[in-house]
């Protein structure tokens, strides 16, 4: 059973490291002046979707992080996490 929380953890910190690496993108990379503002100006403008890849960078230093401390199963979490935070960019890119 502790496998399947470890799971659903890394999973988690997945999605969580998605979402903070996205606004830090906005904050770096927006030109608005809040990060709603930036999130505007990034949907108007068609790059939404690579903000949304550079923030899925951070899921790499959890992911490795949690390899390097013999936690496979919340490393493939995070790995499951960038893959629907993929396919979602695809998504949204193509449609």
């Amino acid at each position: 059973m502790k496998t399947n929380k470890d799971l659903y953890i890394g999973l988690i910190i997945g999605f969580v490291a998605s979402i903070i690496g996205l606004l830090l993108s906005l904050l770096i990379f927006g030109t608005g002046s809040s990060i709603g503002d930036s999130l505007n100006i990034a949907l108007a403008q068609g790059v939404f979707t690579k903000l949304v890849s550079i923030g899925a960078l951070l899921n790499l230093a959890a992911f490795f992080f949690f390899i390097n401390t013999n936690k496979e199963q919340r490393a493939k979490g995070v790995l499951i996490a960038t893959i629907i935070v993929a396919i979602i960019t695809l998504i949204i890119r193509f449609t």
